[in-house]
């Protein structure tokens, strides 16, 4: 038979037949349960919430010391060797750091176990008490994990900081939670150095051994009263004088977690063991048969619970864990030298987990590409996208055939090549994930994409998509471990009563929903509930809509609503995503005021296609500022997003009638986004307070 035939009706007979075998499915059903009147909803497979999938595992320790038995001689912790690290100028006269990465080096479940355990004795050596609270303010590693676990060998409770903070909310994290010890890579030594009159409690503080390091260490030696010591020589401490361990209790705090902190000063969310284990056990019932054979590539925060909760599931399959950074993910990655592998590409993953704002950019990444080759290469791209788009629609194993094959093979493989070309499951969680980016991964990175839904409060655990849900724009069913309700909200006009489906305020009960915020009882007491039945709810803010199979679709927010003049309401997060879809923009902030009856936006360029379309129009500038504020380029820019508002189908008040481009761009550096690149829409609106005032002049 022709293959190009067989392309066509093969993977048109296979989705007719999934169609039909997945026709009614239920991923979510009903259930009554206690608490606030509402829809609420289960995961199909289990009546009860999930809490532990191995017998006598109550704790995160216990999981981990059960895994390093079961799994010693394999592979758990990888770090790539610095070869060199050069300095790269360039012609507006910036510095750039470029690194050289070797191959990973690993450390085995059995090895590491034994680093845990000899960190945990070196912490008592060190004169640390475990009712004593110790932080972690490192960049995600290896040793952020040994960490970890070392402390909670010795029940201590961590506190977990993103090594972006700035200098208030770290001063506020560590003098909060009363933390009497430090653990710190480089850079975040340097950090505390600065504020170390203002903190009250610290007393220790335990350096990541790394090049560049000893000029810090000499300073705080000099400056502080602190006590300094290495990763290395506690662990040696504690080798040579080892102490027994005293494991926790289900119901001991594991770890006092600050939020990203997009309004405000960052809450320290407390953790339970019990909490944590019980989101670990509802994913791996989710995700499609991980075990040792998995490698999974860790570069996200571990300072968000996200990464955390990911890194402990795959610590329960067996996975080797391969560490990296957003800066040198790819062999394109702005810390990368030139003509070196990238993370991705030397360790070549089958399991990563991401946030929608990384997925985009790859996303982007390879559309600027394809459009800067044209010709015969982006027509190729273009028919092999649009084949695959149609078959996928359809469903997932829809798209498979010889035509997909002949498509990976003259297409798709060198974009699946940029993370390593062996993904075969992606987890996207921490905000919303647009269709478009959903599909582009599932097509050029032919992996399915599980879209999770949860908070720092309820230790990340919510919804989950699964690997055969085809649909996009929703993020799944309930978690095993979780009840989803939804409740009304007379205000917004959402009610669990609508039509076709219902809507309202997402609320997450089960034994994942966290105990508060620490010292903040008020806060606690407003968002937090138990029924009469003893089960923890949280309310979210977030609102949302069940499909009939039980799936959420998230669809607004409370917090993000904004009423104008004219009594029209304005979802500041919906028209955000729906703008961003825009080649030139690389961020965007919606900004609605009550007293107008229109909106504005504040678009950070994405300078690549600014550059480019500059180029084409023959317009000379003097710099990318200088372009930016150009009337052609705004108008461009404009232009954009009202096409991409109308094909969203937004309202007119909806669509920024004034924009103001800016060429920065907006990182956890800059202090205007969080680590997990959320929005800080206040912050940001102090910072651009003139533009704004501006824009509706």
């Amino acid at each position: 038979m022709n293959p190009y035939i067989v392309g066509i009706f093969v993977p048109l007979i296979a989705s007719l037949l999934l169609r039909k075998s997945n026709n009614g499915k239920k991923r979510g059903l009903p259930v009554d349960v206690g608490g606030e009147p509402g829809y609420a909803v289960r995961n199909y497979r289990f009546t009860s919430p999930v809490e532990s999938l191995w017998e006598g595992v109550t704790t995160l320790a216990e999981l981990f010391e059960q895994s390093c038995k079961c799994f010693a001689y394999r592979p758990l912790l990888g770090s790539r060797k610095l070869i060199t690290k050069e300095t790269e100028v360039s012609q507006d006269g910036r510095s750039f750091e470029k690194l050289h990465l070797g191959s990973y080096e690993w450390v085995s479940y059995g090895e590491a176990f034994r680093a845990v355990c000899s960190f945990a004795s070196g912490l008592v050596q060190l004169g640390h008490k475990n009712n004593e609270r110790i932080a972690i303010f490192s960049d995600t590693r290896a040793e952020w994990f040994i960490a970890l676990q070392g402390c909670f060998r010795q029940n201590i409770t961590v506190v977990t900081i993103y090594a972006s903070l700035g200098e208030d909310a770290l001063c506020h994290s560590l003098n909060e939670t009363e933390a009497s010890t430090v653990i710190c890579g480089h850079k975040e030594l340097k950090k505390l150095i600065d504020i170390s009159q203002q903190l009250d409690t610290v007393k220790r503080v335990i350096y990541i051994d790394e090049d560049g390091v000893s000029s810090e260490v000499s300073l705080a030696k000099k400056s502080t009263s602190w006590t300094i010591a290495s990763f290395g020589e506690v662990e040696t401490m504690g080798r040579e004088k080892p102490v027994d361990a005293v494991l926790p209790l289900a119901a001991d705090i594991a770890v006092i977690m600050y939020t990203s902190g997009s309004t405000g000063l960052p809450k320290g969310v407390m953790m339970t063991h019990r909490n944590v284990l019980a989101t670990v056990s509802a994913v791996m019932t989710i995700v499609p048969s991980i075990g040792t054979k998995d490698i999974y590539m860790a570069y996200l925060p571990l300072a968000h619970i996200l990464e955390l909760a990911a890194e402990n599931v795959m610590v329960a399959a067996g996975i080797a864990i391969g560490y990296g950074s957003p800066l040198t993910l790819t062999d394109t990655s702005n810390k990368i030298k030139k003509g070196t592998k990238g993370d991705a590409s030397v360790l070549r993953p089958t399991l990563m987990t991401a946030v929608p704002a990384i997925l985009d950019r790859v996303r982007d990444g390879v559309w600027k590409k394809v459009g800067a080759k044209g010709g015969l290469s982006k027509k190729l791209f273009d028919v092999a996208y649009g084949r695959r788009l149609a078959a996928i629609n359809g469903s997932w194993f829809g798209a498979w055939g010889l035509e997909k094959v002949l498509w990976d093979l003259l297409v798709f493989r060198n974009v699946r090549a940029v993370l390593g070309g062996h993904v075969r499951f992606l987890l996207s969680g921490g905000a919303p994930l647009s269709g478009d980016t959903q599909r582009f991964i599932n097509i050029c990175l032919g992996a399915p994409i599980g879209q999770g839904y949860g908070l720092t409060e309820t230790c990340a655990g919510g919804t989950f998509s699964e690997y055969d849900d085809t649909s996009v724009g929703r993020v799944g069913a309930p978690l095993p471990c979780s009840y989803i309700k939804l409740i009304d909200w007379a205000e917004g006009g959402y009610l669990v009563t609508d039509s076709p489906m219902p809507r309202g305020e997402i609320v997450i009960g089960g034994p994942n929903v966290t105990l508060g915020y620490l010292k903040n009882e008020e806060k606690t007491k407003e968002v937090y509930k138990v029924d009469e039945r003893g089960l923890r709810w949280f309310y979210t803010g977030d609102i949302g809509r069940f499909s009939p199979d039980g799936c959420l679709e998230i669809i607004d927010r409370k917090k993000d609503i904004v009423k104008l003049q004219h009594g029209e309401y304005v979802s500041l997060g919906k028209v955000e995503s729906a703008l961003i879809v825009s080649p030139y923009v690389d961020n965007i902030m919606l900004h609605a005021d009550p007293f107008h009856n229109f909106c504005v936006a504040l678009v950070v360029a994405a300078r690549h296609a600014l550059e480019e379309w500059a180029l084409k129009q023959g317009l000379s500038y003097s710099d990318f500022s200088d372009l930016c504020q150009k009337e052609e380029t705004v108008k461009e820019v404009h232009g954009s997003l009202i096409k991409a508002a109308k094909q969203a189908k937004l309202e007119k008040f909806e669509t920024p009638a004034k924009i103001k481009l800016l060429p920065e761009p907006w990182t956890p550096e800059s202090g205007l986004v969080t680590a997990a690149l959320k929005l800080k829409r206040e912050v940001i609106r102090k910072a651009f307070a003139d533009d704004l005032a501006n824009l509706y002049a």
